[in-house]
């Protein structure tokens, strides 16, 4: 009678499932991995306070986030500026890029600046601020103060254009560490606006009209919104003033060395932007590398493929390392 209830008691035991520790010992294994060292350390440093703009009832703090390679030697610096329109400056995106140029050794600085309706030269001020930021804390960060690049898209890629043409020309510096040059000495330029006059050339008559409006960005940008007396201003209305907001007015010889890239199919900034810039430089003697990236349009996925990165790290490996 007892052996029979053991034997039954033995089978219910049987049927029941195994609790998570056995189950877990009959998954268990043990095994040797082998790895072969081909990355490099990289620290992130967010938050850094480059720059201070105070006025008579505020303070507003311009930060950069910092991607380092940990190695001994001093290494080149490339400074991201994103685009947005004029409107936005969210530094931390693009990360894709940041961190392939990271890697590939470059001290990676993206940097957050003023915008509208903060108007002109604003946004071109900031940019120069965060380059003499990275030349006066060079000794910290490991950065080779002879060798500082930009990158920007869109409205970003302004900016570079801005900083790249204006070398040389005192007038945006403008707070702190004047004592350092502002200088770069390779800018790279994606789907970027070169001038302000002609953003939507060759599209439709539409898009002119919005181009020719007192309330599009870049016309906020330079004359400011309408306000009290002042109804707004077409980006036209001032032709000179406009130009001299724009990289095309500031095209001279002996710049560093440029690297232009457009979208075949942009639909936001004419690809005219970027052709007419290639020209100019070229024109004037300048170095310079104009690539259209076939059926691109304006932000998408074609400029996070590694293709166009690679493209971008091995310019800046030629013309700063």
């Amino acid at each position: 009678m007892m052996r029979k209830f053991l034997w039954v008691l033995m089978a219910v035991i049987g049927s029941l499932p195994m609790n998570a520790q056995t189950q877990g010992n009959m998954n268990s294994k043990k095994e040797t991995m082998k790895v072969e060292i081909t990355e490099g350390q990289i620290d992130v440093i967010s938050g850094v306070v480059y720059s201070q703009i105070t006025t008579l009832r505020a303070n507003r703090s311009l930060r950069m986030t910092l991607l380092i390679p940990r190695s001994k030697e001093l290494k080149p610096a490339v400074i991201y500026f994103p685009g947005g329109g004029f409107t936005s400056a969210d530094h931390e995106k693009y990360i894709e890029m940041r961190m392939a140029l990271a890697k590939a050794g470059f001290v990676v600085a993206a940097a957050e600046y003023r915008v509208v309706p903060d108007r002109f030269p604003a946004l071109v001020v900031d940019a120069k601020s965060a380059v003499r930021y990275l030349r006066a804390h060079a000794k910290e960060l490991g950065i080779d103060s002879n060798r500082i690049g930009v990158i920007g898209d869109s409205a970003g890629g302004y900016v570079a254009q801005m900083l790249g043409t204006t070398n040389g020309e005192k007038e945006f510096d403008q707070g702190d560490f004047l004592e350092q040059s502002s200088d770069v000495q390779a800018a790279v330029t994606i789907y970027g606006i070169s001038n302000l006059l002609n953003i939507g050339e060759g599209y439709s008559d539409e898009i002119q009209a919005v181009h020719a409006s007192p309330a599009v960005t870049e016309a906020l940008l330079v004359n400011g919104p309408a306000f009290a007396e002042f109804a707004g201003s077409s980006i036209m209305s001032d032709k000179e003033k406009a130009l001299y907001a724009s990289p095309m007015g500031h095209v001279k010889s002996g710049l560093p060395p440029f690297l232009v890239m457009h979208g075949s199919n942009d639909r936001l900034v004419s690809p005219k932007q970027s052709e007419q810039l290639y020209e100019a430089l070229k024109e004037k003697g300048n170095s310079v590398d104009y690539v259209i990236v076939d059926g691109a349009d304006h932000g998408d996925l074609y400029w996070f493929q590694q293709p166009v990165i690679e493209k971008v790290v091995a310019w800046f490996q030629h013309n700063l390392k």
